[in-house]
């Protein structure tokens, strides 16, 4: 099995040392380069090409906000965690606006950070306490969205299966949680999407938030099967 590959951008040698040990003993996960700065992590990241990038927000030359923007613009389809002591709502509202997908505190258990990787790198999102989840829900909520259909339109399986493709649950794994063939989840995606319009995954994080469905905790990943 592949290993996700991880970049760690942070301007304090021995947090970088801190995270490659934590990320390193993680089966499944492999860190590939380090930055020191957010213009060093662009500058590695395009070069690296990695499936996640580890974001400090508080660096010299490009902070970790520049950083993202930049770096979501050259590569798209990274993920980008954003590590931070910060726990201002309206700092979460730019980073989410930049691109960032997760979003850890440094006063946090290491398994945090290792649960945000996992997540993002499936196509989920991570945003640990409530309030992050909540600040969020809001920023998404306050876009203009004329017309959306409303969520009665899904019966209460399709709810369920759009919730853990939002919170990045894998066609299989969601068929394990809900004793579902994988056939018969594919058939559920595609019945929401043609019910609310919906042509992505993203889609599909962004109409959950906006329902309050993920202000709730985060719950427990499915283990990989």
């Amino acid at each position: 099995m592949n290993k996700l590959r991880i970049l760690l951008a942070d301007d304090h040698t021995v947090v970088r040392e801190g995270l490659r040990l934590l990320i390193e003993s993680q089966p499944g996960m492999k860190v590939v380069g380090e930055a020191a700065n957010g213009q060093e992590a662009v500058q590695r990241a395009l070069a690296l090409k990695p499936d996640v990038v580890v974001m400090d927000l508080s660096m010299p030359q490009l902070n970790g906000l520049q950083a993202t923007a930049r770096l979501k613009a050259e590569l798209p389809g990274v993920k980008v965690v954003a590590l931070t002591a910060h726990e201002d709502e309206v700092y979460l509202g730019q980073l989410c606006k930049a691109g960032a997908v997760g979003y850890v505190l440094k006063r946090s258990a290491g398994e945090e950070l290792i649960a945000a990787i996992s997540a993002v790198a499936r196509g989920g999102v991570h945003f640990e306490a409530a309030l992050a989840g909540k600040a969020l829900a809001r920023q998404v909520s306050q876009s203009p969205f004329r017309n959306e259909p409303p969520a009665a339109d899904l019966s209460e399986r399709e709810k369920e299966v759009l919730i853990k493709l939002a919170w990045g649950y894998t066609n299989k794994e969601i068929a394990g949680e809900l004793s579902l063939s994988v056939k018969t989840v594919e058939t559920y995606k595609v019945r929401i999407g043609e019910k609310l319009g919906l042509r992505s995954r993203t889609e599909m994080v962004q109409y959950a938030l906006r329902q309050g469905w993920m202000d709730e905790a985060r719950p427990v990943p499915p283990p990989t099967r």
